[in-house]
């Protein structure tokens, strides 16, 4: 198993990206630490772990307060030791579809200021606890509007990039002590797509999202969290400052 004996932290565990990683890791051996703003959703993810035989622990935890990210940390390391990966995988609601000219300016900010002081403060105090151990991963979350100019992603596409840039900035200062840091930018993932939120009817939209990309299919869960684990395994060992492209080759680097 790729995990085997690694200690895995995933912010976020109760949403679609975070709950499918945080089931890979502990499929690959890992101790997991979930957590989320409301605890239904996470206990949910654990009892599916437990009873496919994996461990996994629940806690509250809000990712963009400081103390609580603090204190979740400082109990994992008592608990556990320095954990060997961390996932911020938290949900966002951004306001998109409206022209940059017609939107507000707390609408525009909002994604950046929830979205990348959150991926801070989870990587920050992850860092601290993995730098003093002399190793560790580091993975954040990002999506295709990253790089592309595309209309009506608001400060979406801002916040995008602001995290890769975030994760290249970390992945320097860190790299010396052992720690690696990984960015994962998948494009709109095909179970992710929820009927109230689209342009247009759900089968056009998926065909049009299918459409743009090379081979001609939408990224799954399964394809984010089994990259997830291999950027976590010692298999990635050489792998750090990289944005890994999961977008289906809807953008090309």
């Amino acid at each position: 198993m790729l995990l085997s004996g690694k200690v895995a932290v995933v912010f976020g565990a109760g949403g679609a990206v975070g709950g499918a990683v945080a089931r890979h890791f502990a499929e690959e051996g890992a101790t997991v630490f979930l957590s989320g703003r409301t605890s239904t959703s996470v206990q949910d993810v654990q009892r599916e772990i437990v009873a496919k035989g994996g461990t996994a622990h629940v806690a509250r935890v809000d990712a963009s307060n400081e103390s609580e990210v603090e204190n979740h940390l400082a109990e994992v390391a008592g608990r556990a030791g320095a954990p060997d990966v961390v996932l911020n995988a938290i949900g966002i609601q951004p306001v998109q579809g409206v022209p940059l000219l017609e939107l507000s300016l707390a609408d525009f900010v909002a994604p950046i200021t929830a979205w990348v002081s959150s991926q801070f403060l989870t990587s920050r105090i992850a860092g601290r606890h993995m730098v003093q151990r002399g190793s560790g991963a580091i993975l954040t979350l990002s999506a295709s509007p990253a790089t592309l100019a595309v209309a009506g992603t608001g400060g979406f596409g801002v916040a995008c990039a602001s995290v890769e840039a975030l994760s290249r900035t970390l992945a320097a200062e860190l790299g010396p002590a052992g720690v690696r840091v990984a960015c994962l930018r998948p494009h709109r993932i095909g179970e992710t797509i929820d009927a109230p939120d689209l342009p247009m009817p759900e089968a056009e939209f998926r065909a049009f999202l299918e459409g743009v990309t090379l081979l001609k299919r939408l990224p799954s869960l399964n394809d984010v969290a089994r990259t997830a684990a291999f950027l976590a395994s010692d298999g990635a060992a050489a792998i750090s400052g990289s944005v890994v492209n999961l977008t289906c080759g809807m953008s090309v680097d």
